[in-house]
């Protein structure tokens, strides 16, 4: 039986991580503004790395009063298979040169000229960034949701991941603006219904509370 489970696991998210690379593809083969490739798309499914960015995710919900969801979504990151970091290359120093005003700046030189805002606590991007040139990342979220959903994968979108994933460095360099696409492969997804107190109340706190209650005991009895 116990083999069987194991697997069971080892096929599901096998076919979870398959689906996540033809899912890239298809983000990847998204339009882009003007014809010009500048998304990065980087796929992320060692457990260890989806740890560290629940724990940067954890650690930025103090930096901003209005950051306070990403405990909520640090808990369903866990429940990942995978995720994809979507990067934008050109919004922050390149606009496209067509005098939009969608970034809010009347010519694409006011844009350039504009100072950015300072890298520090609670600053999420170093905006203003070129709305156009973002919008890439919409479309190529579009194009991953839609395969995703052809293929029967549970999914959301995270910003908070985006955020951490370039806190933690896993993104380019000179990227202005990241977002997160996650993937499951599960019975339930984790990705919905999830209950208000989700980032107080789940599967690690209460097993370090179940732990934390029965190692004194434990240790009593057998030192």
């Amino acid at each position: 039986m116990e083999r069987c489970i194991q697997q069971y696991e080892q096929e599901r998210r096998a076919g979870a991580l398959a689906a996540a690379r033809i899912i890239l593809a298809s983000a990847v083969t998204a339009p882009r503004l003007g014809g010009v490739g500048e998304v990065v798309i980087n796929l992320i499914e060692e457990p260890a790395v989806l740890e560290e960015l629940a724990l940067t995710m954890e650690d930025l919900s103090s930096e901003n009063p209005a950051w306070s969801f990403f405990t909520r979504d640090a808990v369903m990151l866990r429940s990942a298979d995978a995720v994809l970091i979507m990067s934008s290359m050109r919004s922050l120093n390149d606009p496209a040169d067509i005098n939009c005003g969608y970034c809010g700046l009347t010519t694409c030189e006011s844009f350039r000229a504009k100072e950015k805002l300072p890298t520090g606590s609670g600053v999420g991007f170093n905006g203003p960034l070129c709305c156009l040139r973002v919008c890439n990342i919409a479309y190529a979220l579009g194009g991953a949701a839609s395969l995703a959903e052809q293929l029967g994968i549970d999914y959301t979108m995270m910003f908070s991941a985006g955020l951490a994933a370039r806190r933690n460095g896993l993104t380019p360099r000179r990227s202005g603006f990241t977002l997160a696409f996650a993937l499951s492969a599960t019975e339930k997804s984790p990705f919905r219904d999830m209950p208000k107190q989700s980032g107080e109340i789940n599967e690690r706190t209460i097993q370090d509370r179940i732990i934390n209650r029965l190692w004194p005991q434990f240790r009593s009895i057998y030192s």
